[in-house]
């Protein structure tokens, strides 16, 4: 009888080879809180490409010559024979710079932002949305500040931790809404009035 059953065929329901057991996942290859994960497109097709390193394949500190091949087409370049150490780069597409555009500061791509609601920052800060909803997204890390020019409304940044001396900024109307945001490197990201 022992003989039988080392020659009897494998149970049907048993793999004809050795499986590994399931193991739980380690916490490195978890997901990340939502407030450090890139954040997903919008429902309407809103971008989200931006991040605290830059946007997209365009990384800040890359030469303004090398702009055009990360971004992967045509920029325009505004501004720049006024003031050739601080500039703008705009994809063909834009309207206005104010939609999107790409800072230079002394040769080097420095910061992007944006006034409309079709793009999302970093942690996924988007146009229109209030003080108390950003603020509840960022997990009240938004610094605020008066706003230099806008009466009754304010600047929200926040650093980003380990990309130093990367920032993100919000600014809010007197309602309270915010109406641009940029992602940059200091000081360039402070500058309030474009390049000043």
């Amino acid at each position: 009888a022992a003989s039988n059953a080392t020659n009897a065929p494998p149970v049907a329901d048993q793999p004809a080879e050795d499986i590994p057991p399931a193991t739980m996942p380690s916490a490195a290859s978890l997901p990340s809180p939502a407030s450090t994960q890139t954040p997903m497109p919008a429902a309407d097709g809103a971008d989200a490409q931006a991040s605290f390193a830059g946007y997209g394949d365009v990384k800040f500190g890359i030469a303004a010559a090398e702009m055009e091949k990360a971004w992967g087409g045509e920029l325009k370049t505004l501004g720049k024979d006024a003031n050739p150490s601080c500039y703008f780069m705009t994809p063909k597409w834009t309207k206005t710079p104010a939609e999107f555009a790409f800072m230079i500061g002394d040769g080097k791509f420095a910061r992007y932002g944006t006034d409309s609601a079709k793009y999302v920052a970093p942690g996924g800060g988007k146009v229109g949305m209030s003080e108390q909803e950003l603020q509840a997204l960022y997990h009240d890390a938004l610094q605020s500040a008066p706003h230099k020019y806008v009466e009754g409304g304010h600047t929200l940044s926040m650093s980003a931790s380990g990309v130093a001396p990367a920032k993100l900024v919000f600014e809010t109307d007197a309602a309270g809404k915010a109406t641009a945001w940029r992602v940059g490197l200091s000081p360039q990201v402070d500058y309030v009035e474009g390049c000043s």
